[in-house]
């Protein structure tokens, strides 16, 4: 008997040795490797250039609210939608290209690159940019991994897509977080160069189902203002801004 727990004892270190190896730690250190925003610059019109970004959508109820104010407001935003919730909801991805903001993918369904294969990573991006593609057209370019979870593979994985995260993320899928610190959070981390990570569907593990409600408010109160001081852009802009100043570096 004591034999066996220490063989299952060992067999289970060496599992959880894998496991970290595969996930935990490229999770860790390959953060840098990809784009979590632009360094400061403002753009020609004097402005800081912000990128809010919404995951784990669409949602019948609280996407269409969401582009009511961003519409609204005249707000441009990212979108990183999951394929399957794409399918059920044609109508908001189309609205979504149709006023202006970008269409990213998250995977098919909302699962973690840590339990995934690295086929597996591959079949959840190519099956979500083809439902998209099915709907607006085009094919997406921009990929979050759900909940910023990174395999060893994945830069190889993910179909030439470019992969995107955060500078910050603000945990609006809790709703004890409430409008009023949600509100704070927001205006804490607008600068320039920012991409801030907020949701729109609160059906995912560890998130409340009317969480959305509080990003909903708390945008309706800060966007009045905050469009006259910042030009919300779409990950696209921030990212070819990146770049150019990457390449402007290199040949100066």
């Amino acid at each position: 008997m004591d034999r066996l727990i220490q063989t299952a004892w060992t067999v289970f270190l060496i599992l959880l040795i894998m496991f970290a190896l595969y996930s935990i730690i490229p999770t860790l250190s390959m953060r840098s490797f990809f784009f979590r925003g632009s360094a400061r610059k403002k753009n020609s019109r004097g402005k800081e250039m912000v990128c809010l970004t919404f995951d784990d959508g669409p949602d019948a109820r609280y996407t269409a609210q969401l582009l009511d104010v961003l519409k609204k407001n005249q707000v441009r935003a990212t979108f990183f939608v999951v394929g399957e919730r794409a399918l059920k909801n044609p109508v908001l991805v189309k609205r979504m290209k149709s006023e202006g903001h970008l269409i990213g993918i998250h995977h098919y369904s909302h699962l973690s690159n840590w339990f995934l294969t690295p086929n597996g990573t591959r079949k959840q991006c190519r099956r979500a940019a083809d439902a998209v593609a099915s709907i607006t057209g085009d094919r997406p370019v921009y990929y979050r991994p759900p909940w910023g979870h990174i395999n060893l593979f994945l830069p190889f994985t993910s179909g030439g897509l470019r992969v995107v995260l955060w500078s910050a993320i603000l945990g609006d899928w809790r709703e004890a977080l409430g409008k009023e610190r949600l509100k704070k959070r927001i205006l804490k981390h607008m600068r320039d160069g920012a991409v801030i990570c907020l949701h729109d569907n609160g059906e995912n593990p560890g998130a409340d189902r009317d969480a959305p409600t509080n990003t909903i408010a708390a945008l309706k109160e800060i966007l009045p203002d905050a469009r006259h001081r910042y030009d919300f852009v779409t990950v696209d802009e921030l990212y070819e801004r990146e770049h150019a100043n990457r390449r402007n570096k290199k040949l100066s």
